[in-house]
């Protein structure tokens, strides 16, 4: 057997989630899948940590999540997640406004509606930085 090569060790996620937020489990189990080490933190209002870290309310979602020095809110696919950590642009971070079925944990019956993964400037300004489902 060939010996497994040392992946590069990726930074830990710290998620702040309702307790009762089911698809927001779903997107821990999805980066946890991806390699991430991920801390859950329940809070009964993700707002008070998107406002400590910075993330616009424009850009709000089920939950909120520190990686890296960025902030991630939403549904973050992982692979866009470890495409940020890797370019490094200075940004607040990475936001999937709303709970698009088809999302990392929005998984949905097969139903996979397109959504943008956004980066947010450090004016609170956002780009496209990812468009799913992938053409």
């Amino acid at each position: 057997t060939l010996p497994l090569l040392a992946a590069p060790s990726l930074p830990p996620v710290k998620v702040f989630k309702n307790p009762s937020c089911g698809c927001c489990g779903a997107w821990v189990e999805h980066m946890k899948s991806a390699g991430f080490v991920v801390e859950v933190n329940l809070v009964e209002d993700t707002t008070v940590a998107r406002k400590r870290l910075g993330m616009p309310d424009a850009f709000g979602s089920c939950h909120t999540a520190s990686v890296g020095g960025y902030v991630l809110e939403g549904h973050v696919p992982a692979a866009e997640v470890k495409r940020l950590l890797g370019l490094k642009p200075v940004a607040i971070g990475l936001a999937v406004p709303s709970m698009p079925p088809g999302s990392p944990g929005m998984e949905a019956n097969g139903r996979e509606d397109p959504y943008d993964v956004l980066l947010i400037d450090l004016a609170g300004h956002s780009s496209v930085f990812a468009s799913y489902p992938k053409s």
